[in-house]
């Protein structure tokens, strides 16, 4: 699929979104198409100008520089956009400029991540709303409405806009109350509440497709989990008992670090291990297939699509195995076979030892819609040292390199590089070694 941003669109970029929309458009806005089947075929790719600078100025950046990233909102001011990152409109007018150069429609990839104590079951929450302090009716009318009404200008409806919603809110609803954030939210029915609205509001518009997050397989693989999340992804997406659903498909793995395949052992090979922990699951490609046939169940159409992301699962380099481990000791055999080389499947900031994944591609495999890089390589996970961003972003203790988290068998390392800055900047440390052990290699 052929890249859309060259040499001299990158030179006219600060120009560019400074134009009205149709400044940059040969002629009138062509009619929006009904939705296809799958966004990512026959279509163009969105390459975030931003970011791919910060690439190509990392030695050996310029391999990967021109793929597609996905755009982040996880706070309201990046709607409008801040000093240092520009709003969704700058990303908008950016992809119509990209458009504007092929016959083809251009996808591009929007992050909704604000929802009322977001990312309860983890030691800090960075949103900008609280469910004690009116924060559903907010979210709702600060960020999901002027998001769907810029997203609904007639000026972007050539854009094939995939707009993932909420990446990792199910562990939250899934798992017991890890902190009062989370018993706060269980209770408040915030979480359903606030993303069946998003939901709602984004499927209105006509050429949005609305991907709704899965979490990943180390949450959702476990038995006790797997139906209990399908039921409950149907009940907010309006699929239960046959209905019409809001999403056109669903991600996993999103920002996250979970293999695409383990090729050297299986989830029933290790199932009693540290690592496994009684997981039917092992890599998002299984989970993904298979959690699509139990979603299908619940009562999603049968062409439902998937999206995994791959920005940083690949753990290649010299440590990746090899080969299938000849131990007898269970869990050395599985430590030894696995690629996915965390010290826990739940650790997720800033992990030592991953790389760039599979590079995004249409479907790879079936079932599967795409292989994405929701999240931009390079963008850090959080602080690893106890600093408050300028935007006010706390520090997160699993981004701490000397944390010990609670995990199955005792406590583990947090698996975080040191030296990070704050959630959102760019950790250019963290991109050359994802560079350096990408899988497949550059």
């Amino acid at each position: 699929m052929a890249v859309r941003l060259g040499t001299r669109l990158m030179a006219v970029v600060a120009a560019v979104i400074l134009l009205p929309v149709t400044a940059v458009l040969t002629g009138s806005p062509a009619a929006a198409d009904a939705r296809v089947d799958n966004p990512y075929v026959a279509a163009g790719r969105y390459v975030d100008p931003w970011w791919s600078a910060s690439a190509a100025a990392e030695p050996g950046g310029a391999a990967v520089a021109n793929q597609p990233t996905g755009v982040w909102l996880d706070r309201v001011s990046l709607i409008e956009g801040t000093a240092s990152s520009p709003g969704l409109r700058a990303h908008l007018n950016e992809a119509v400029l990209q458009d504007a150069f092929d016959p083809a429609p251009l996808t591009i990839q929007i992050v909704l991540n604000d929802l009322p104590d977001r990312n309860c079951t983890h030691p800090v929450s960075n949103g900008d709303f609280s469910v004690t302090s009116d924060g559903l009716n907010r979210y709702r009318t600060e960020y999901v409405d002027p998001i769907a009404e810029i997203l609904a200008d007639p000026a972007y409806q050539r854009l094939r806009i995939v707009a993932i919603v909420e990446p990792d809110f199910l562990p939250g609803l899934l798992l017991p109350a890890a902190t009062t954030r989370c018993a706060a939210v269980q209770a408040s029915g915030a979480y359903p509440a606030a993303v069946r609205y998003a939901l709602t509001r984004l499927h209105a518009i006509p050429n949005v497709y609305v991907y709704l997050d899965a979490s990943h397989h180390g949450v959702v693989g476990h038995p006790d989990n797997f139906g209990r999340a399908a039921g409950l992804l149907a009940s907010i997406a309006g699929a239960a008992g046959g209905g019409p659903s809001l999403v056109h498909g669903f991600t996993v793995n999103v920002a996250n670090y979970g293999a695409l395949v383990e090729p050297y052992f299986t989830a029933l090979m290790g199932k009693n291990s540290r690592w496994v922990g009684g997981n039917d699951y092992v890599d998002e490609l299984s989970f993904a297939q298979a959690f699509r046939k139990r979603l299908i169940m619940a009562g999603f159409a049968s062409d439902i699509g998937m999206v995994i992301d791959t920005s940083r699962n690949g753990w290649g380099g010299p440590y990746r195995p090899t080969r299938t481990s000849t131990s007898g000791d269970l869990n050395r055999f599985v430590d030894e076979s696995r690629t996915d080389r965390r010290h826990s499947v739940g650790n997720w900031c800033n992990q030592a030892g991953a790389g760039l994944g599979a590079r995004p591609a249409a479907i790879p495999a079936a079932g599967i819609d795409a292989y994405a890089w929701i999240k931009p390589p390079g963008v850090s996970d959080g602080s690893s040292v106890n600093v408050t961003s300028p935007d006010g972003i706390r520090p997160d203790p699993m981004c701490d390199p000397t944390y010990y988290a609670q995990a199955a068998g005792g406590y583990v390392p947090s698996g975080a590089l040191p030296y990070a800055p704050p959630a959102g900047q760019w950790f250019g440390a963290q991109f050359q070694q994802l560079l350096a052990n990408a899988y497949p290699p550059l």
